[in-house]
């Protein structure tokens, strides 16, 4: 018999605080002096993760389905050895568990197999005496869980809490503590959940945060003498070597891991280990070869699709994982391991070992799995059958063999050195798969390390066409029309000269520009440039889950991470022409960006396509700033009043004048009045202001539309010019620029016969083979044409 002192900490539904409260118990009890040892019921990778940082222990699951009841007693004291306090986070509700099921792998049911207290975290941010009902209902619902205690979370003020308190006392259920609304210890969250802890630099300081107030409002010493009130447990500890065979041959096992690859069991690799592998982690982020004597390569679950640029441009290492699979080196791929190995992500080269395709989807795949295997494969004989679970919101077709039937529905690659699929699976509950892989691999012959080779840039997002327009080059790299500035405009930005004695007031401005798109006042405001309002725009509101769309002008995604904020990307795909599908946009997205038409591709969106995005609680920034290039202005959603949507626009491009840093915001109030309190006083000057006042006249606007015919002429010259000379452009292009694939070291040869153009690999979804190039007048069109003739 073990004495091990447990408590479970649950809560009515997910969203109550279980990974907030558990991790901060943990770091609490362990600033105390205690050995805590963290563990999370279900298969979530990402809070254990928390759990770990807390404890300064290896974070653990217990899951039934996983691997079976009689292993979950077994694996707690397996990773509580030598702890004074387990500490056992929940999953969803109490009684929640697999679907079909009398509550099956539910919290309840895990405690049940532990003898374990539950400590019962409740959200009563939007209730007060109700809060007593719902903890008499959890408490009275099954005798069989013990509810030893409550924890009240986000209580709105020390009134608030006593009144639930009072409530609760009838219940005979103690409350422990209560927790007050604090924003600044909440866990931001992605499309797959939370953020794992390893991807947030702050992690540590919120989490020390967290601690002092656990130890403030909850009564530790009660809590530690509830979980000792549990009887002795009879089980025996779980041993990593007792269900693999060891041996004296030592393979090295290649392990990914770093931001991109973070979910994995623990208990994995300590099978592998307990085999006598030698495990060493690698970064497929920073390091540019597998380890030195590679002989098995295990790439678990994580994020390679909101990684993608920064995993496509690691190229030496591609080319070398390339290698060791094609050469036969025994590979496991779960999930993000399969997507890493397929041909492309969403546009973003990928190793290729995989003769297949993924992208991101707005459909979440998520749930437990009983698995069969379809064929002999390095994990598993035919007919073999284990249990695991999907979690996904990618899709891909890795092609004509299938590793496992998922409840009878093909998924997955499997060879004999190669099995990459969707499931995850937990060794520890089918140790046989970590037999069969560290067979292979002690049989296995590496592969030699590779020689250096140059890794891609990571796109640049500061950079700009500027820098390329050097003196003496023929300007094609920067959008700013070289046609003369009309005298009205000039008029204006002189006499402008005459107040500059006082300080700028954009409210005449901000009227002109209301009524050039028929909208009231508090639905504009006068920026300095597109900069500014995309500045203005990170900084507005606590964005959870941002998204930008690529390839694009990069200073909506270099603002939101100035902002802190983690920026996911979209990116489409040179294939369907740089054309997007609204439901490419995952559903979380509190916060989407996207141009039109876009920088650099030049492709005109539907205002209909850009209309789907809108959705309640999305902000949906549309960068117009190219439009007045637009006949017609054909798609434009300026003038129209819809909530959520924000568009911005710029003056920069058509009237040629950049260094007035003249732009504006038009859309919903209640957006552009968050937007306005984080601009800076005066920020839009005299002149610029000066500037909106007259672009925004009908004179303007018509001379607009004349300026925007002759660009749609000149685009259609350069178009066909390209095309006459074997040349392609992407996609349907609608702007005063066009992006054009090209040979290895064109940009540079061009920059030696005089004409600059704009790189393509400083655009995320973009690489060295573009160029963006101006459309110009068709004169410095055919001069562009013969110099680029001479370097073919």
């Amino acid at each position: 018999m073990v004495a091990l002192p447990r408590l479970v900490v649950a809560a009515p539904a997910s969203g109550h605080g279980k990974t907030t409260v558990s991790a901060g118990l943990m770091a609490a009890l362990r600033r105390t002096g205690m050995v805590v040892s963290g563990h999370k019921i279900g298969p979530d990778y990402i809070d254990p993760g928390y759990h770990a940082l807390a404890t300064g222990r290896p974070g653990r699951n217990l899951d039934p389905h996983l691997v079976g009841e009689d292993l979950v007693a077994p694996l707690l004291l397996h990773g509580a050895a030598g702890a004074d306090i387990a500490v056992v986070e929940g999953v969803m509700g109490l009684y929640d568990g697999m679907l079909g099921t009398d509550g099956y792998a539910s919290t309840s049911h895990v405690a049940s197999l532990l003898t374990a207290p539950v400590i019962l975290v409740v959200d009563v941010s939007h209730a007060s005496r109700s809060i007593a009902a719902i903890v008499h209902g959890m408490a009275s619902y099954d005798r069989g869980t013990r509810i030893a205690g409550v924890i009240l979370n986000k209580a709105g003020s020390q009134r608030h809490s006593d009144e639930v308190i009072a409530a609760l006392e009838p219940t005979g259920i103690p409350v422990l503590g209560a927790l007050h609304r604090d924003d600044g210890i909440s866990a931001p969250s992605r499309h797959l959940g939370l953020i794992p802890a390893e991807e947030r630099a702050e992690a540590a300081g919120q989490l020390d945060r967290l601690a002092d107030a656990i130890a403030e409002h909850i009564d530790l010493a009660e809590l530690v003498r509830i979980a000792r009130t549990v009887p002795d447990m009879h089980s025996l500890s779980w041993e990593p070597g007792e269900p693999v065979s060891h041996s004296d041959v030592r393979p090295v096992v290649a392990i990914a891991g770093g931001r991109a690859f973070t979910f994995r069991y623990t208990e994995t690799e300590e099978l592998l280990r307990a085999a006598g592998c030698r495990t060493v982690t690698f970064d497929p982020l920073r390091d540019e070869k597998l380890p030195d004597g590679t002989t098995g390569i295990y790439l678990g679950g994580g994020f390679p699709e909101v990684h993608a640029a920064d995993l496509s441009a690691n190229v030496p290492l591609r080319d070398h994982l390339r290698a060791a699979i094609t050469a036969g080196v025994p590979t496991v791929a779960e999930c993000a391991g399969l997507l890493y190995l397929c041909r492309d992500v969403d546009g973003a080269e990928m190793v290729g070992a995989l003769d297949a395709s993924a992208r991101m989807t707005s459909r979440l795949t998520l749930g437990y799995r009983t698995a069969i295997a379809t064929t002999d494969s390095l994990l598993a004989t035919a007919g073999t059958r284990v249990t695991g679970h999907e979690f996904h919101r990618t899709v891909a077709e890795p092609g004509p063999a299938p590793g496992w039937l998922l409840d009878g529905r093909p998924d997955g690659f499997a060879t004999a050195t190669l099995h990459a699929s969707y499931l995850h699976t937990h060794w520890a509950g089918h140790p046989q798969l970590a037999q069969r892989f560290v067979d292979a691999a002690r049989a296995a012959t590496p592969v030699p390390a590779p020689p250096p080779q140059r890794r891609l840039r990571a796109p640049d997002l500061h950079h700009h066409g500027d820098r390329e327009a050097t003196p003496g080059l023929v300007d094609l790299a920067v959008n700013v029309s070289k046609r003369p500035r009309p005298a009205w405009l000039d008029d204006a930005l002189r006499a402008s000269l005459h107040d500059l004695d006082r300080y700028p007031d954009p409210e005449a401005a901000c009227s002109a520009l209301a009524s050039r798109h028929g909208r009231t006042a508090d639905e504009i405001l006068p920026t300095a440039g597109g900069a500014e309002a995309f500045t203005l725009i990170a900084r507005a509101r606590e964005w959870h889950a941002p998204v930008v769309v690529h390839p694009q002008f990069t200073e909506p995604e270099a603002a939101l991470a100035a902002a802190g904020h983690d920026v996911r990307r979209v990116i489409l795909r040179a294939g369907d022409g740089f054309v997007l599908d609204p439901g490419a946009v995952p559903d979380d997205a509190d916060l989407v960006v996207i141009g039109n038409p876009t920088n650099p591709t030049s492709v005109l969106h539907p205002a209909g396509t850009l209309r789907a995005l809108l959705r309640p609680g999305r902000v949906v920034v549309v960068d117009e700033a190219f439009m007045d290039a637009v006949p017609g202005e054909t798609e434009s959603l300026a003038g129209e009043r819809q909530s959520g949507l924000v568009v911005v626009r710029s003056l920069t491009k058509t009237w040629a004048i950049p260094g007035i840093r003249s732009g504006y915001v038009v859309g919903a109030a209640d957006v552009i009045v968050d937007l306005a309190a984080q601009q800076p006083p005066w920020s839009v000057s005299t002149p610029a202001a000066a500037a909106m006042i007259a672009c925004a006249a009908a004179r303007a606007t018509s001379e607009a539309e004349t300026i925007a015919r002759e660009i749609a002429a000149d685009r259609a010259a350069l178009v066909e010019a390209l095309k006459d000379s074997g040349l392609t452009v992407a996609g349907t292009p609608a702007g005063p620029f066009v992006l054009v694939p090209v040979r290895a070291g064109t940009r540079e040869k061009l920059r030696a016969r005089g004409f600059a153009v704009r790189r393509g690999d400083t655009f995320p979804g973009l690489g060295e083979k573009w160029v963006r190039i101006a459309v110009r007048d068709r004169a410095t069109t055919a001069a562009l044409l013969d110099a680029w003739r001479s370097i073919r």
